[in-house]
């Protein structure tokens, strides 16, 4: 993880992409939901790596996502944090289960907009099941997925 200027000069982590993950930015950057499937056998797969642990086939394809999922879990972290997520707190990290594929589930947190600050979302509002909706913010230059709730 690398760290970039956010929220008045404090630091947050960001991702680093490596070669098997990099195209999941890429499409991150157009405002796409994608994960990385095998071209042979057709299993989605999350995270993304060279080999399908299916088929042992080495192709691969990107196929893009609804954005749509549900919270399976939820942590608020507690202190002592990094100082630009202490700032922060109390805010939350979530797993989302995709609504596309319910055996993947990405990490992120939940917010009230794209880029609204990490606190934006009272943690009463947090509940396991709730449907969410994909939002893209940049940040140190990277479009990083975060969550909203789906509207009713």
């Amino acid at each position: 993880m690398t760290t970039a200027p956010d929220a008045g000069e404090l630091r947050l982590l960001l991702p680093v992409p490596d070669e098997d993950g990099a195209p999941f930015w890429e499409y991150a950057a157009r405002g796409e939901l994608r994960v990385q499937a095998c071209a042979s056998c057709g299993r989605l797969r999350f995270p993304p790596r060279p080999c399908c642990p299916h088929c042992g086939s080495f192709d691969s394809e990107w196929r893009p996502m609804s954005g749509r999922g549900r919270i399976w879990s939820y942590v608020l972290p507690h202190p002592p944090l990094l100082p630009a997520y202490a700032a922060q707190a109390p805010y939350n990290v979530i797993l989302v289960e995709l609504a596309d594929a319910p055996h993947i589930r990405l990490a992120g947190n939940l917010v009230s907009s794209a880029d609204a600050p990490l606190d934006s979302v009272d943690p009463s509002r947090l509940r396991i099941g709730a449907r969410v909706q994909v939002v893209f913010t940049e940040t140190g230059g990277m479009a990083v997925p975060r969550w909203i709730l789906e509207k009713p």
